[in-house]
């Protein structure tokens, strides 16, 4: 099934009044960021310098729902469009990291990186959670939307959470979250915006795997 992100005004205002510069804050390369990788609990306060992130623990019930679903190669479940409250990796990232350096401060669908206490930017398979996604984080105030992709995270159920700093990356670390979908993004937006770009490996996965998807939501609809 096809989703597109909702026009609700509410949710566009919020949205495009949260587009802020990060320029002045510092960011850390892949090879720092490496080195941070699972330092940090799922949950809880932990401060590291300049950034505080407490997520609340999953519903004890998830694990146990996810037990019998398909995999990624981290071995979280994938779920269906429906299952919009899911148990879901997490890692995070900023703007230097190889597969984005290119691009600096915006984002793959060509606008800036968001990250302010109302709206933040996120990565992930588009073939999973398509751009313009909406999303929360049990736990978080925040509204997260999907406006970024990276290679590692093609095939995968993970999210990428953006942040400005190499203090705010060591605090997220690689946490397991309940997440809630608020609004689904579009797959038809992601395939046009991927379509210019499949001489790029990931962006021609993510890209047949769509196509794949609509194929299979068209040919469901012919047949009712």
């Amino acid at each position: 099934m096809i989703f597109r992100l909702s026009s609700a005004a509410a949710l566009v205002a919020l949205l495009l009044s949260s587009c802020a510069s990060d320029s002045g804050l510092r960011i850390v390369s892949k090879s720092r960021a490496a080195s941070y990788a699972g330092g940090t609990p799922r949950s809880g306060g932990i401060v590291h310098g300049c950034a505080v992130y407490t997520t609340a623990e999953p519903c004890p019930t998830l694990a146990p729902k996810a037990a019998g679903k398909p995999k990624d190669k981290h071995g979280m479940a994938f779920y269906k469009p429906s299952e919009r409250t899911r148990l879901v990796r997490t890692t995070a990232y900023t703007c230097s990291e190889d597969d984005h350096i290119e691009y600096g401060s915006m984002n793959a669908a060509g606008t800036p990186l968001r990250y302010t206490d109302r709206v933040r930017s996120a990565a992930a398979d588009w073939a999973v959670y398509p751009v313009g996604t909406v999303f929360r984080i049990k736990g978080m105030k925040q509204l997260f939307v999907v406006d970024d992709y990276g290679s590692a995270l093609t095939g995968t159920n993970t999210v990428d959470i953006y942040t400005p700093c190499k203090s705010h990356m060591r605090t997220w670390g690689r946490r397991n979250v309940e997440l809630t979908v608020v609004q689904w993004g579009s797959y038809a937006r992601s395939a046009e915006i991927l379509s210019k770009r499949t001489h790029h490996p990931h962006c021609a996965k993510m890209y047949a795997a769509i196509n794949r998807l609509m194929s299979g939501h068209s040919a469901n609809t012919a047949a009712r």
